[in-house]
């Protein structure tokens, strides 16, 4: 699944996390000074700035001088140590996912910073006091128009050029599991496994796979502006004055929504990586029924269907207790933010463009927090779709199969045998199926 697409997977995911990490320690220490010294007029405080000018300001584009510099240095080291044919799309291909994945999550940071003058004029022209024409109101709306119409772009883009990437990852898998094609057809499943479940895993990989950028960008972008928007909130109701309220009660609350949904779910990912072995044996079977009449008979298929339905009504009982937490957490975490901040509104000490960025801040970095809460079907998905296609190449591979791939309910993946060639072993092969026996998995 890596090694097709990425130079040498575990040494380059860390030594990407490292790298990563080397960034962030510079951009955040001495990178303003660095960047002051370059002749980038950086100021240290102010109000934000509101608009498209946001994305354009010196301190973005010393951002952008430092991002392409460092995944430039990241990428010539790897091209030059450890070439690879798909580096290209791998390396720079992700370095462009990140930067327009940061840009989408700063078009939210701006609109952020849009609504506390818009709906403070909002809240001064309620008052019916005259010092807010219908001009300046015009007038943010058109910066908000601005703003979104950054975003669609942003949005598009990003989308393209993912679907791409993701497909070129697809092929990489493909190409790397069918140049060994003569030695895994002969693995129970093999057809399914290259071409349905790469299919599957790229496809999640799309839309999940942005949605994990998207979180740690979130937090990275919004983080900062909740702990700056904390000065403005008191107290906590039972807790009382501690500091940077929001911050820690956010924390707290994710922290708590993550770990409780992991508890609750955490046998669903067997589960799902059984059905899809039940549904292949069955499916199997029948497929073999098709070309043999001894084959596919009523007590066999009985048997089969059995094991699909046994597996699906144990799914159907572990996700009716996982939503009933699922639901019943993602209903608290609506009113969650606004229970916290009544001392503070009761008490006046904040606008209504005040409240709707804090609403926003905190709705963003708690969603982002949330992440494995609001996707947690889907991951499960994709590891039962990681597990099968793990178990494919330890096969092939001639490594131990996992305990779940020898669960005697669905029967084990059927290792290759050592003499790959066509008929060894006396197979007889109709239609590209074998019809040596009954091998399930």
């Amino acid at each position: 699944m890596f090694e097709s697409f990425f130079p040498k997977p575990k040494l380059f995911f860390v030594s990407a996390l490292i790298w990563t990490a080397l960034g962030m320690l510079l951009w955040y220490g001495p990178g303003d000074s660095i960047g002051a010294a370059l002749g980038f007029d950086l100021p240290e405080t102010g109000d934000p700035v509101v608009g498209i000018s946001y994305f354009y300001t010196p301190s973005f584009l010393w951002f952008y001088v430092v991002y392409i510099v460092w995944v430039a240095l990241f990428a010539a080291a790897w091209f030059i140590l450890s070439p690879h044919p798909w580096q290209r799309w791998s390396i720079l291909g992700s370095a462009f996912i990140l930067l327009t994945t940061y840009l989408g999550v700063q078009v939210s940071v701006a609109i952020n910073n849009w609504r506390r003058p818009f709906f403070d004029q909002f809240q001064t022209a309620l008052s019916g006091d005259g010092t807010v024409s219908a001009a300046d109101l015009y007038g943010l709306l058109v910066i908000f128009a601005e703003i979104a119409m950054i975003a669609t772009l942003v949005f598009v883009i990003t989308r393209f050029f993912v679907s791409h990437y993701v497909f070129r990852w697809r092929t990489a898998m493909n190409d790397f599991y069918m140049s060994r094609w003569p030695r895994i057809r002969k693995i129970e499943g093999a057809s399914q496994r290259v071409q349905e479940d790469t299919m599957r895993f790229a496809t999640i990989m799309e839309g999940l796979g942005v949605s994990v950028v998207d979180a740690v960008m979130t937090l990275i972008a919004f983080l900062p502006v909740l702990w700056s928007l904390s000065q403005y909130v008191t107290e906590l109701p039972l807790v009382g004055v501690i500091p940077h309220p929001l911050f820690i009660a956010l924390m707290f609350w994710a922290a708590f929504g993550t770990g409780l949904l992991a508890l609750v779910g955490i046998r669903l990912p067997g589960l799902e990586f059984l059905n899809q072995r039940v549904e292949a044996a069955y499916r199997k079977e029948l497929v073999y029924g098709e070309d043999d009449a001894s084959r596919a008979s009523p007590p066999t298929v009985t048997e089969l269907f059995g094991n699909v339905r046994r597996n699906y009504f144990r799914l159907y009982f572990h996700y009716m207790y996982f939503n009933v937490a699922r639901g019943l957490y993602l209903q608290a975490d609506n009113i969650y933010v606004n229970i916290i901040l009544v001392p503070t509104i009761v008490a006046g000490q904040i606008t209504l463009g005040l409240w709707q960025q804090i609403l926003t801040a905190f709705g963003q970095v708690s969603n982002a927090f949330q992440f494995l809460v609001n996707s947690w079907t889907t991951i499960v998905e994709l590891l039962s779709i990681y597990k099968r296609l793990r178990a494919f190449e330890a096969a092939f591979r001639g490594e131990e199969l996992s305990g779940i791939e020898q669960t005697p309910e669905t029967g084990g993946i059927v290792p290759p045998p050592a003499d790959p060639e066509p008929g060894a072993g006396g197979h007889q092969r109709t239609h590209g199926v074998s019809t040596s026996g009954p091998r399930r998995g």
